[in-house]
């Protein structure tokens, strides 16, 4: 199935594979999710059964199941007999949403300093290092590459998973789902004003050093410092990061 997707203005950025006993419902809603947060599916998009069909390959019923689901998350609005559309970005949501996820950090951060073994220092060790060769290529301008953002989920989540707690690393992997979402439709790239990668070392540095407090101090500035350079503090509604 995913073998004959292609990438186009009307089709998924995705060639995702089906999951060993994935039903084709969660499949739908594993893609479509990915191409919202992407920008593939900008915001605004009238998201119409037979067109998704054709994009994503899958028949209606699994698409529906998919949308509903979608919906729960606020990713997507039914609009009743009218179908659904992709959610617009609201600059007050994104603040909000900013708030959450730097409180789960943090509590997720302290309890993996205090839990962490040897072998998530090694995993530590290794995310940074990947970030570091990411943020090097980082243009100073321009959209920030996937295999960025991967990196960037990675390091992250790298700092935080041997918290001990499925629950603190679900909340947080949708919170930054849904912050990368703001992340890559923002209006105004100000990278030039910043030293990414003087600021992920810095973090993996606390980390290592089992300094909570300065490693918190730290991630909590790096996500405001983020939230700053995006275009939100304005009344303009924010653009979507528009089809590939």
């Amino acid at each position: 199935m995913g073998g004959s997707w292609r990438l186009s203005e009307e089709l998924s950025a995705q060639d995702p594979a089906r999951l060993d006993g994935e039903t084709l419902a969660d499949f739908a809603y594993r893609a479509i999710r990915s191409d919202i947060i992407s920008g593939v599916r900008p915001p605004g998009e009238r998201l119409q059964i037979e067109k998704l069909k054709k994009i994503y390959e899958i028949g209606p019923t699994p698409i529906r199941e998919a949308l509903q689901k979608l919906s729960v998350e606020q990713l997507v609005f039914g609009e009743g007999n009218r179908g659904f559309t992709v959610a617009p970005l609201d600059p007050a949501e994104f603040h909000d949403l900013n708030i959450a996820r730097t409180e789960v950090e943090m509590a997720a951060l302290r309890r993996a300093i205090e839990l962490g073994d040897g072998a998530w220092e090694a995993r530590v060790v290794a995310a940074a290092y990947t970030m570091k060769k990411a943020d090097a290529d980082l243009p100073e301008e321009g959209s920030v590459s996937d295999g960025w953002e991967r990196a960037n989920a990675a390091f992250h989540r790298a700092m935080v998973d041997a918290c001990g707690s499925h629950w603190l690393l679900r909340t947080r992997s949708m919170l930054q789902d849904l912050c990368e979402r703001y992340r890559r439709a923002s209006l105004r790239d100000k990278r030039r004003e910043r030293d990414l990668g003087a600021e992920h070392a810095a973090i993996a540095e606390a980390v290592l050093a089992r300094d909570a407090d300065a490693a918190c101090e730290l991630t909590r500035r790096h996500f405001q410092i983020t939230a700053a350079h995006l275009d939100v503090a304005t009344s303009a509604p924010l653009r979507g990061a528009g089809r590939r």
